[in-house]
C-alpha cells in the first residue's frame, strides 16, 4: 500500500456544491440537503483501502456521537468503480451496511467532486463550519495500519470540540495518510 498524504487546502475554503447519488437511498443527495446545522464533516474513503479499514469503528463512533451536537456527516467514494469494482456503488450499498454507517455514502462516478475538494486519498477529511467555510483538514489521528497506536480521532474530535465551543482550533493540522485515489486515466 502506497501512503499517500492529503493535499492542504486552504482554511476558509467554501465547500464546493454538490449532488451525488447516496447508494443506500438510490437518491441524488446535495451537500446542502446533508449539511449540518452546526457544521459538516467530508470524508472522501472506499471499500477497499486499508488505512479506512482501520479507521471504520471510529468514524462511526465520530458520527454518532456528533451528530446529535449538530454536525452532519457525509462520506465519498471517488473510486474508479471499473478498475476497482469492489469500490463500485452497489458494493458500497453492502459495506456501508455491514459497517452500520449512520451517514450517507455517495458515489463521485465523474470524480468532479473529489477534484473539487483536491482530495487525494482515502480517508481524506474535510471540517466546515455551519457556513461551510473550510476550518479543519487533514488527518483523524496518527494511527495508521501497522504502527500500534490506538485509533481515537482525536485530531478530528478536537477540531469539532473547537467548533462547538466557538475556540480556535491552535493545533497543528497534519495532512492525512492513505491509498490514492483511484483516478480514471
Amino acid at each position: 500500500m502506497a501512503d499517500t498524504p492529503s493535499n492542504m487546502i486552504p482554511l476558509g475554503t467554501k465547500a464546493p456544491h454538490f449532488e451525488l447519488l447516496d447508494t443506500a437511498s438510490k437518491q441524488l443527495l446535495s451537500l446542502e440537503a446533508l449539511k449540518g446545522e452546526q457544521g459538516t464533516v467530508i470524508m472522501f474513503i472506499c471499500n477497499h483501502c486499508p488505512f479506512v479499514i482501520h479507521v471504520n469503528k471510529a468514524l462511526v463512533a465520530l458520527a454518532n456521537s456528533y451528530s446529535k451536537k449538530g454536525i452532519g456527516f457525509i462520506a465519498i467514494s471517488s473510486n474508479d468503480a471499473i478498475k476497482f469494482p469492489q469500490d463500485g456503488p452497489d458494493k458500497m450499498t453492502i459495506h456501508a451496511k455491514m459497517e452500520n454507517y449512520p451517514f450517507p455514502y455517495l458515489y463521485d462516478e465523474s470524480q468532479e467532486v473529489a477534484k473539487a475538494y483536491d482530495a487525494a486519498c482515502t480517508p481524506d477529511f474535510y471540517l466546515f463550519d455551519k457556513n461551510l467555510s473550510l476550518i479543519y483538514r487533514g488527518q483523524l489521528d496518527d494511527s495508521r495500519p501497522g504502527n500500534n497506536k490506538p485509533v481515537t480521532g482525536s485530531d478530528l474530535r478536537h477540531a469539532l470540540d473547537c467548533l462547538l465551543e466557538n475556540k480556535v482550533n491552535t493545533n497543528t493540522q497534519k495532512p492525512s495518510i492513505g491509498c490514492s485515489i483511484k483516478w480514471k486515466r
